[in-house]
């Protein structure tokens, strides 16, 4: 119960802080041996992904963060040499937290994403941290699935860009490769509300691994494709942050009133 009012009033906190502020298939399947089914079986991703999908450790292809053509819009190539290895999408060992199968965990603080799988391995995924970001921490489910979603900038954002005055209209910004959310996105719910807590694409690949001004949790347009069809809806996300906050709690103000007495305002 007491846990149940802590996550009620991270959400509504978060609440507050919001409103003021991507390979080649064939339909041949190889044939595994015995003992290469048992070894798939122990690491198999908590959205059932075929047992003959690459089970290999290590960071992904360059071939995966090639251009592709998705429903429509044009994804271009991510120059993946030019990226740190570490945030290259790839299985790792992870046995932290003792997390269940399938639980997504944002670590903020190293700037990376992970689905925990079965066998004490995890799909890693390298994270740009916007300010909102850092705005929460909890635990919450995945509550919405965006393909290709619509942006709709916050008024305050509108008031200070001027480049933004257009989309004041509420209608927001169409989808597509320039879109800030990019190519998918995860919603964040608790207790049945929206958080305003995004997992989403970007466009700007050179973000992944930094803290960014603005947005939530960034992934890579490639890597957030991926986490989509990975991670089902309803599930559990854990979202842990560090010493490193670019958004600090909103101070309360206080002001008298006629008794002569103060009153705390939010």
């Amino acid at each position: 119960m007491l846990m149940s009012r802590k996550f009620l009033a991270a959400s509504l906190a978060l609440v507050a802080i919001a409103l003021s502020s991507g390979c080649m298939s064939t339909t041949e399947k190889p044939k595994l041996t015995a003992d290469a089914t048992a070894a798939v079986a122990r690491i198999t991703a908590y959205a059932a992904p075929t047992a003959y999908e690459d089970r290999t450790f290590g960071a992904a292809p360059a071939e995966s963060y090639a251009s592709l053509d998705d429903d429509g819009f044009h994804l271009p190539a991510i120059p993946a040499s030019k990226i740190d290895p570490k945030f290259l999408r790839q299985r790792v060992v992870y046995d932290a937290g003792g997390y269940e199968e399938g639980t997504v965990v944002v670590d903020t603080p190293h700037r990376f994403l992970y689905v925990i799988e079965r066998g004490g391995t995890a799909m890693r995924y390298g994270i740009g941290v916007g300010k909102d970001g850092f705005s929460w921490a909890g635990e919450a489910k995945i509550g919405d699935k965006q393909h290709w979603p619509r942006w709709f900038p916050p008024m305050e954002m509108i008031d200070r860009r001027k480049d933004l005055e257009k989309f004041r209209d509420g209608k927001g910004m169409d989808p597509g490769p320039s879109n800030p959310l990019g190519s998918r996105a995860l919603y964040l719910h608790q207790n049945g509300r929206d958080t305003l807590y995004r997992l989403h694409g970007t466009p700007e690949w050179q973000s992944i691994g930094k803290a960014a001004s603005s947005g939530c949790i960034r992934l890579m347009n490639q890597d957030i494709i991926d986490l989509y069809e990975r991670v089902p809806l309803e599930a559990r996300v854990v979202v842990l942050q560090g010493a490193e906050r670019m958004v600090a709690p909103k101070p309360v103000k206080t002001r008298k009133i006629a008794s002569n007495t103060t009153k705390k305002e939010g």
